[in-house]
């Protein structure tokens, strides 16, 4: 359970410390677009009120505390889930992944309404018009290493 909170206190403190450098430093907020290796990576500040591609979104109160309600709901879930049914050490570095990413964009939606999105990356001719976040990165690669990394590799437990 150790490696839950430090993976998920490196993930968030690194997910806070580049949105503070790159919104308030960089001052992206005003500036709005930073291009560093177009089209491969660029800053483009997106607030997102909303949850992935911004669905649900919209400035509104409910859904910012509903969405902040959620998010805290599911990472007690996650970290129940892996102490009580111990998924090994990648599990554990998912699930901290997970509720790492999870309250770095909480932290935001407290702080600010919405979730701080910047990187921006596109290739070969296709234009992505998404932004993310390193929290969301987490997030997403935590979701997965929990598919992968968690369960009873495919044999049936036995009852009691």
């Amino acid at each position: 359970m150790r490696l839950v909170f430090w993976v998920g206190f490196w993930v968030f403190l690194l997910d806070q410390a580049i949105k503070w450098l790159v919104v308030h430093w960089l001052d992206l907020r005003t500036v709005q677009a930073i291009d560093v290796l177009p089209p491969f990576l660029n800053l483009r500040m997106a607030w997102n009120y909303g949850i992935n591609f911004g669905l649900l979104g919209g400035p509104s109160d409910v859904t910012r505390w509903a969405l902040i309600a959620v998010a805290v709901v599911v990472s007690i879930g996650v970290v129940w889930w892996v102490r009580h049914d111990p998924p090994g050490r990648l599990g554990f570095v998912a699930a901290g992944l997970m509720v790492g990413g999870a309250m770095g964009n909480v932290v935001d939606r407290v702080l600010y309404g919405a979730v701080a999105d910047f990187l921006n990356m596109s290739c070969c001719g296709f234009e992505n018009p998404y932004a993310f976040n390193v929290a969301d990165i987490s997030i997403f690669i935590g979701a997965v290493g929990l598919i992968l990394f968690t369960g009873n590799d495919g044999k049936a437990k036995k009852a009691p």
